[in-house]
């Protein structure tokens, strides 16, 4: 067995006894406990013990010879992988515990409690990213210029998050979406890679909510050049108004992701272009994104027109909307 297998058993729970057996099993299997004895060197206590815990844990079984061989590990390497998500979460409620206790016997100002200011891009990036990465359910998000960040343009953190199963809805401010080197390698990505988008012409505040613990909110766009600063609102009333706020721009936003399991009788291109045109972009603007000329662009609007049976713009986005063409 590899140093590295045995780290990572050892990172799952089986101590250094178990590790040594299952190891020599993987070997030499089967193997009764005396062979197992003289083969490690362990005591007949300690071996037997061990693989008492191995097959507990599924990882090996007794034949009906008192020999034991290893069993598929899937199964074993599960639930060591449980049992240790349920320590950690014992222990991160008894940190959270112990702080509480401490707030309230120790250390009773309450300046931090609710809003906490991290000021300075060597403390902001890190702290967002470390918030954004432990997320477990879902992160909200208003999406505008200015950025932290001078690689903006790419969100790997996003892409691994939407990979094991978090939940992205994203409001994007027009700002965010007429930027063409954004919206090609940070806007585009996560909406193919599962992220809902939404678009207004200008959000309240540039903000990421994770799960319901916390939020990350900057300072506008008028105040960062001079005050670069990052608020992290903690649970409390701040941080609910902040989800409610969220979630009422959710609703009156206008969608910019594409559903592809729903039927449609346009092309992906042609969605592009019904998402940026409910972005509020100019005609400039949607064809410098899509790569096309003014005049293909126009072409274009004509024969979803056409398609749609409306004689305007906002009717044409009105009926996409309403029959599933987005």
């Amino acid at each position: 067995m590899s140093d590295e297998l045995t780290e990572h058993l050892r990172r799952l729970g089986l101590d250094a006894g178990q590790t040594r057996v299952y190891a020599r099993l993987l070997t030499t299997a089967p193997a009764t406990p005396a062979e197992l004895i003289d083969a490690t060197g362990l005591p007949e206590a300690q071996v037997r013990q061990a693989l008492h815990e191995l097959a507990r844990t599924g990882l090996v079984r007794a034949l009906e010879d008192d020999s034991f061989v290893p069993l598929q590990p899937a199964v074993g390497v599960g639930r060591l992988a449980l049992e240790r998500e349920a320590e950690l979460r014992a222990a991160q409620a008894a940190a959270l515990n112990a702080y509480h206790a401490f707030r309230r016997t120790v250390w009773t100002q309450a300046t931090d409690d609710v809003v906490e200011v991290v000021t300075g891009k060597p403390a902001i990036l890190p702290r967002s990213d470390l918030a954004e990465s432990s997320a477990t359910e879902e992160i909200r998000r208003f999406d505008t210029p200015p950025y932290h960040r001078p690689d903006a343009t790419s969100n790997p953190i996003e892409l691994e998050n939407l990979g094991r199963g978090v939940r992205y809805r994203v409001v994007y401010a027009r700002a965010s979406v007429e930027r063409r080197e954004y919206y090609e390698e940070n806007i585009r990505p996560c909406v193919s890679a599962g992220e809902q988008a939404r678009v207004l012409p200008a959000v309240p505040v540039k903000m990421t909510i994770v799960d319901r613990r916390l939020a990350l909110v900057s300072l506008p766009a008028t105040e960062a050049a001079v005050n670069n600063a990052v608020l992290v609102v903690h649970p409390s009333s701040l941080l609910l108004a902040l989800e409610g706020l969220f979630e009422l721009a959710w609703r009156s936003s206008f969608p910019m992701h594409v559903t592809e399991s729903a039927p449609s009788p346009l092309r992906p291109a042609e969605r592009r272009l019904l998402a940026l045109l409910g972005a509020g972009l100019t005609d400039d603007n949607i064809a410098e994104l899509l790569g096309v000329s003014r005049r293909t662009l126009t072409r274009r609007l004509e024969h979803l027109m056409s398609m749609a049976g409306t004689t305007s713009r906002f009717q044409l986005a009105l009926h996409a909307s309403r029959n599933g063409w987005l």
